[in-house]
């Protein structure tokens, strides 16, 4: 591996960073603000844990190296299928290395809060989200990410009219942040009894987790917040009060809402986390520096612009209508298998801010 690919995954910048880190928690007040220095060690340990995976690669790729040389020197065709297997196994790990490089956003590193709206399409449309539901849960379990229902809203005939989850885990925002849009499902509908095919829609709405070390300015006027009786899983004792909370920011027009709690203070506070991590969300994408400049109703979706399909009939594929991936293997992608999409996402982002750079 040449020194340059050192470079390529900046581990200068991320060793500065460490130094800068180690240097904050050398202050006689690191712990004054508990939850703010927990965040910082975390920040550290991640930072840390990239640095001992690329030593790891780089200590692979040295062996593989001198194993090759081996093989050249004693003249051993025997060696070629396992220096063919490592090779193939650094390659894929160094791709995967390369893709987090790409994750470069403020908040690419934090926890993900992925909800799920089902829009036109009738109960298919409720069933589809309840299958896209499931697709995240297990996408999310191939990467080792833990998942937390923030909110559920099933429908009285099938699947769900909405779901909040929280994924946690390293990059998962970074990741599933290409998520973000209107996919879309064309199948033979198992509720119409005619055997047509249907086409429906659900959108998915992706934003980070903020902790509360970051400060973000949200005027307690421009908030309206409700208070209502909680639904879904949970048991009888989730319907004694009205402990679910549903907070809309009035100049942007974001909706957001949480039950997941029994106590009504707890999800007041988890939804004001994801509000403040929508409203952010929201001001990278429009590119604004105060979050009063924001506004119109982004609440509303627009059908017809899907980012993806899945098509179950009359043949199969999964289709990424912004960088043109394809897969014929839906029910793998229904099992979570989500990586050539996003991958292609972050790979085709990359490529056009390169190409930005270099015009500007």
């Amino acid at each position: 591996m040449p020194l340059s690919s050192r470079c390529h995954f900046d581990l200068v910048r991320v060793k500065l960073r460490i130094e800068e880190l180690e240097y904050e928690m050398s202050a006689p007040d690191f712990w004054s603000d508990a939850e703010k220095a927990q965040g910082k060690l975390k920040l550290q340990k991640m930072l840390k844990n990239k640095i001992e995976k690329f030593d790891a690669l780089f200590g692979q790729v040295e062996e593989l190296e001198l194993l090759c040389d081996m093989a050249i020197d004693e003249n051993d065709d025997s060696l070629e299928p396992e220096v063919e297997a490592s090779f193939n196994m650094l390659s894929a790990l160094c791709e995967k290395m390369t893709l987090e490089t790409l994750l470069t956003g403020e908040f690419d590193a934090s926890n993900a809060i992925l909800s799920i709206h089902a829009g036109s399409g009738g109960t298919d449309a409720m069933d589809w989200a309840e299958m896209l539901l499931r697709m995240y849960k297990r996408y999310a379990d191939k990467k080792g990410y833990s998942v937390k229902v923030l909110d559920l809203q099933n429908d009285t005939v099938a699947g769900i009219k909405s779901v909040a989850l929280l994924i946690e885990g390293l990059n998962a925002y970074g990741f599933l942040k290409s998520e973000k849009g209107v996919h879309r499902i064309v199948r033979i509908s198992p509720f119409d009894s005619s055997g047509k095919r249907h086409t429906s829609f659900t959108s998915v709405d992706v934003m980070p987790e903020i902790d509360d070390s970051y400060e973000i300015n949200i005027n307690p006027v421009d908030l309206k917040i409700d208070t209502y009786h909680a639904s879904g899983a949970g048991g009888q004792h989730v319907n004694t009060t009205d402990s679910a909370v549903r907070i809309t920011h009035m100049p942007t027009g974001v909706i957001v809402q949480c039950q997941n709690e029994r106590s009504q203070i707890s999800n007041r506070a988890t939804a004001m986390k994801m509000l403040m991590g929508k409203l952010i969300e929201l001001k990278e994408r429009e590119n604004k520096e105060r979050i009063e400049d924001l506004a119109g109703d982004y609440s509303q979706i627009t059908w017809g612009s899907q980012i993806r399909s899945y098509v179950f009939h009359p043949y199969n594929m999964v289709k990424d209508h912004r960088t043109g991936a394809e897969m014929g293997n839906i029910q793998a992608v229904m099992d979570g298998d989500l990586d050539l999409f996003i991958d292609s996402y972050l790979k085709n982002k990359s490529m056009g801010s390169q190409i930005n750079e270099e015009e500007a």
